[in-house]
């Protein structure tokens, strides 16, 4: 297997270097029953041996589907995935937002990484979110409206992808999207629950929006038919021009206008904003963990580097010794995400833009330094580490748990996995042409310096914003594919990704029980637990241990696929989240 980052090549001497337990002990895993004690649904693992798509929407998954059974590969299912999320889940993800791709060439055996991530506007600056007197503003003001929309970048990265590893022409990726569109979709209980509860208040107050949402004042039920031809024509557009359409001529035009001139906070979105954005092919960040290799994005995105510290600062305490989901492993992965979450609140940025410390974040010496501040009691809030010459204050961005994840093997050995989003449900509420523009400009921090000390994320011109995505691959000690997993869910999707890695890679659970694992996040603060479920029976033993302990819901959405080599043939084993309304499904020979 060939990775690409130089990071990669340092980062696996990592789990050599650091003093641990017997890393191949194994004890018995217990059966594992997520519905115990919580009556909560669960899905049913799938299996397949062609070829397999994990979506957030059945509709979603079936268009991949129908791409991969005409010889498509992981990518022409992609775009197919992408094209119909934009309409069938509106508020999670779409043409008017970015994404992060990750792709394995199994011909080539190579790993693929393209930053599709939206960029700041040319005319933005550092103050682009703060008031006259210098203060930011109630994140629901940084929210709605133009201000806060980047240009757009995932139909630009789909492309340059599939100029790369397509193998059906551009044009017949949009065919059930189109065809949907025209005759409607039924609106899912999700979509309905999410309007009705204006979780996004800019929904109900800008005109666009208002009307698709709440057609006749009232919003869309569960069930309700619902047609988007302004969409549909605009697909049209994408599928016989391709993602030109979008970024120059009438389109890009609209986007511009409703951008600036915003019902709601207008924003500084131009013409040349589109026409000049480019995708970035990047180098995977890889990492070992035990006998396996996880890789992932590297910025702007902190999913990677993150979650890849959390399992290194893990690595000496075996949890593969201890039992699924135990209150000790629990309280272990809150102190190494809390020492993670500290060096990315500090550290992590564009790194187009600013130094981003990777080597030193995942150098052996400096994961075994803070490891030792691992303990038996709850350590508080940490203190990001010291990296010599680099001075920077802390993040302040209000980042939204919502986004979507797609994740695909299809039938010649290649794999993606994609995160995609638009930012907070609904995005920046501003819609054109029958899609939502994102809000991505507040994963900015609001503010540019702290104290005198520059912020690493602050807004800056074509600069992209800090991400919490992360798009997951894992290789088997052998270098051959394992697993491909993402979440969506706001700076919690590192926490998600990170224990459903726990679960495979330690417990030997199957890709659908590490996904149904009852949650638990610390992002260096609160330790939060997954109301509903068996694990708010560890909140006393928690708060004994100095943890700060809240039960809430945790509404991951995470959706994987794992390749089983047999023999004589593979099989593919896929898991949606069952606090969402994803599927994963494949075809049998």
């Amino acid at each position: 297997m060939r990775l690409l980052n130089k990071l990669s090549v340092v980062a696996l001497s990592i789990s050599m270097v650091i003093a641990c337990a017997p890393a191949n002990q194994q004890v018995e895993r217990q059966a594992f029953d997520p519905e115990a004690e919580t009556g909560r649904t669960i899905n049913e693992i799938s299996y397949a041996n062609e070829y397999m798509v994990a979506a957030a929407n059945p509709i979603a998954v079936e268009a991949g589907l129908a791409v991969l059974r005409e010889g498509g590969t992981a990518i022409d299912a992609a775009v197919a995935v992408q094209a119909m999320l934009t309409l069938v889940e509106p508020q999670s993800s779409g043409i008017g937002g970015g994404a992060f791709i990750i792709y394995w060439d199994n011909d080539d055996q190579q790993l693929h990484t393209i930053d599709a991530r939206e960029t700041a506007p040319m005319a933005a600056t550092p103050e682009l979110f703060l008031d006259a007197d210098g203060n930011p503003p109630r994140w629901i003001e940084a929210v709605v409206g133009g201000r806060s929309v980047g240009t757009p970048g995932v139909m630009r990265g789909l492309e340059l992808a599939h100029q790369e590893w397509g193998r059906l022409p551009w044009q017949r990726l949009f065919n059930e999207s189109i065809a949907q569109a025209e005759q409607g979709f039924a609106v899912s209980p999700r979509l309905a629950q999410l309007i009705e509860m204006e979780i996004n208040p800019g929904l109900a107050n800008m005109p666009v929006a208002r009307d698709y949402f709440f057609p006749d004042g009232q919003a869309l039920q569960a069930g309700e038919l619902l047609t988007n031809p302004e969409l549909a024509a605009t697909l049209r557009a994408m599928a016989e021009q391709g993602a030109d359409a979008l970024y120059t001529g009438d389109i890009a035009k609209d986007i511009v206008a409703a951008v600036q001139n915003a019902a709601i906070e207008p924003g500084v979105l131009a013409l040349s904003d589109l026409e000049q954005y480019q995708p970035v092919m990047r180098d995977p960040v890889c990492g070992p963990y035990r006998v396996y290799t996880i890789c992932s994005m590297g910025p702007p995105s902190s999913g990677g580097i993150t979650m890849v510290q959390t399992m290194a600062l893990l690595e000496p305490f075996a949890l593969n010794t201890l039992q699924p989901n135990s209150e000790e492993a629990l309280h272990f992965f809150t102190q190494a995400s809390r020492l993670a979450f500290a060096d990315r609140n500090r550290y992590i940025a564009d790194e187009d833009f600013v130094e981003v410390p990777m080597l030193a974040l995942l150098a052996p010496e400096y994961i075994a330094e803070r490891a030792t501040l691992i303990g038996g009691i709850d350590m508080g809030q940490a203190e990001a580490g010291t990296i010599e010459q680099l001075l920077r204050a802390d993040d302040q961005s209000p980042e939204f748990p919502n986004t979507s994840h797609i994740s695909i093997i299809d039938q010649y050995g290649n794999a993606v996995s994609m995160t995609t989003t638009i930012e907070m449900g609904f995005g920046s509420t501003v819609m054109v042409r029958g899609f939502l523009l994102n809000n991505q400009l507040t994963d900015f921090s609001l503010v540019p310096e702290v104290d005198g000390v520059l912020v690493a994320n602050r807004v800056e011109p074509g600069k992209r914003p800090r991400s919490s995505m992360a798009p997951a691959i894992v290789f088997d000690e052998n270098g051959e594919l394992l697993h491909v997993v993402g979440s969506p869910g706001g700076p919690r999707i590192i926490n998600y990704v990170t224990q459903t890695m726990i679960g495979l890679l330690d417990w030997n659970m199957n890709m659908q029980e590490a996904i149904d694992m009852p949650r638990i996040t610390n992002m260096n603060g609160v330790t939060s637990l997954e109301a509903g479920t068996e694990i708010e029976r560890y909140q006393n033993l928690l708060e004994a241990r100095g943890h700060n302990v809240e039960v809430r819901a945790l509404n991951s959405g995470l959706h994987g696929i794992t390749l089983r080599k047999g023999q004589t043939e593979n099989r593919l084993e896929g898991g949606a989240d069952p606090r969402r309304e994803g599927a994963a499904k494949g075809d049998l020979h």
